[in-house]
C-alpha cells in the first residue's frame, strides 16, 4: 500500500511537470509570434496625376520627318509606298523603319498677329481666311491659339473647337507693337505638348518684329531643333512689300518656314488669300510621316544635314519632296 501511494504521488508529480512544460512551450510560441512585426495592409496606391505642363525627357535616337510631295503642277501626291523614299543623314543612307501616309490629325499652333500694323482690312481678311482653313482641316485637329502684339499670349490651349478659335479672335482689337519671335517660342513650346504625332504652326502676320525678347537667330535655332512644320501667311499691302521693314519681315518668314519643311505665302487678293489658307489645310492632310534610327548615333549636339529623295512610280513625272533640313543630335524631349 505504501509503495502504491509513492507511485501515485510520483505519477501526479510527472503529470504536473508535463503540464508545466506544455504551458511554458505554448507561452514561448505566443511570445515568439508577438515579437514578429504584425503585417499591416498596404495602403491604396497613390494615383499620380501627371501635370500636362510637366516635360518628360525621353532619350531616343529616332528621327521623324514630315514630308510633302508634289508634282510639277504643285498638286499633292498620295499613295506612294515606303520604297519610293530614301533618306541620307550627313551623306549616309538610312533604313526607314517607320512609315505612314494616313490622313492623320495634327496639333496646330495658330499664331495670330494683333499688333497695330494689322489693323483695318488686314485683320478682317485674315480672320475670314482662317475660317476657310479651319473648315478644310481634319475634324480631329487640336488648336493652340496665340495672339501677339507687344507680348505673346495664349488665348486657347488645346481645343478641337474651331468655332471657339474664330470667336476668340473677334474679341481682339489690334494695338501696340509686334513680338513675333516671342510668339514663335511660345508656339513651339505649346505645340510640342500636343496629343497628336504631327505638329505644325501657322503664322499669320506681316513678319515685322519690334518687341521680342528673343532674336532671329534664337528663333531659327529653336525651329531647327523642333519637328514642327511651320507655315506663314504674310498679310502685307503695297506699302509693306516695298518697304525695308516689309522685306525684312518676308525674309524672316521665308527662312523660318523653309528650315522646318513648311512654306510661306504672300497673297495679293482676298480670293488668293482664301485659296492659300485652304491649300495649307489640304497639305497638312496629304503628308507622309517617316522615321529612322541613325547609324552610329552619338548625342553630341552636332547638326546633321538631311536629304530626302522621292522616286516617282513608273509613268509619273518628276516629283518634289519637302521636309526639314536637318536636326541637332541631342536626346529628344517630349511633352505630355
Amino acid at each position: 500500500m505504501e509503495v502504491f501511494n509513492k507511485f501515485s504521488r510520483l505519477s501526479t508529480l510527472h503529470r504536473f511537470s508535463l503540464f508545466v512544460a506544455i504551458l511554458l512551450f505554448s507561452s514561448s510560441v505566443l511570445l515568439g509570434q508577438q515579437a514578429q512585426p504584425t503585417p499591416t495592409p498596404s495602403s491604396t496606391p497613390e494615383i499620380i496625376n501627371n501635370d500636362d505642363d510637366r516635360p518628360i525627357n525621353v532619350k531616343t535616337d529616332l528621327v521623324t520627318l514630315t514630308l510633302t510631295v508634289t508634282d510639277v503642277y504643285g498638286r499633292y501626291v498620295s499613295g506612294l509606298s515606303k520604297n519610293a523614299f530614301s533618306v541620307t543623314d550627313n551623306g549616309q543612307e538610312q533604313e526607314i523603319t517607320y512609315f505612314s501616309d494616313t490622313d492623320a490629325p495634327v496639333s496646330l499652333g495658330i499664331l495670330f498677329d494683333v499688333s497695330d500694323s494689322m489693323s483695318g482690312e488686314k485683320i478682317r481678311k485674315a480672320r475670314k481666311a482662317l475660317e476657310r482653313f479651319i473648315n478644310t482641316s481634319h475634324p480631329m485637329d487640336e488648336y493652340f491659339l496665340i495672339a501677339f502684339n507687344s507680348r505673346a499670349q495664349l488665348l486657347l490651349d488645346r481645343t478641337r473647337d474651331g468655332e471657339a478659335v474664330l470667336q476668340k479672335l473677334t474679341l481682339v482689337q489690334p494695338k501696340n507693337n509686334t513680338a513675333l519671335y516671342d510668339a514663335c517660342y511660345l508656339g513651339v513650346e505649346r505645340v510640342t505638348r500636343g496629343t497628336h504625332q504631327k505638329k505644325a504652326m501657322l503664322i499669320i502676320s506681316d513678319g515685322q518684329d519690334n518687341s521680342s525678347r528673343y532674336n532671329f537667330n534664337e528663333v531659327r535655332r529653336l525651329m531647327k531643333e523642333s519637328d514642327v512644320v511651320t507655315y506663314a501667311v504674310g498679310i502685307m499691302d503695297g506699302a509693306d512689300s516695298g518697304s525695308m521693314m516689309g522685306m525684312q519681315g518676308q525674309a524672316f518668314l521665308d527662312e523660318l518656314t523653309s528650315v522646318t519643311g513648311g512654306k510661306s505665302f504672300y497673297p495679293q487678293t482676298d480670293v488668293e488669300m482664301d485659296e492659300i489658307f485652304e491649300r495649307i489645310a489640304l497639305e497638312l492632310r496629304h503628308q507622309y510621316s517617316i522615321g529612322y534610327t541613325p547609324k552610329n548615333f552619338e548625342p553630341d549636339g552636332k547638326w546633321h544635314k538631311l536629304k530626302v529623295k522621292v522616286k516617282p512610280p513608273r509613268g509619273l513625272p518628276r516629283l518634289t519632296v519637302r521636309s526639314r533640313e536637318g536636326y541637332y543630335a541631342t536626346p529628344t524631349t517630349t511633352f505630355r
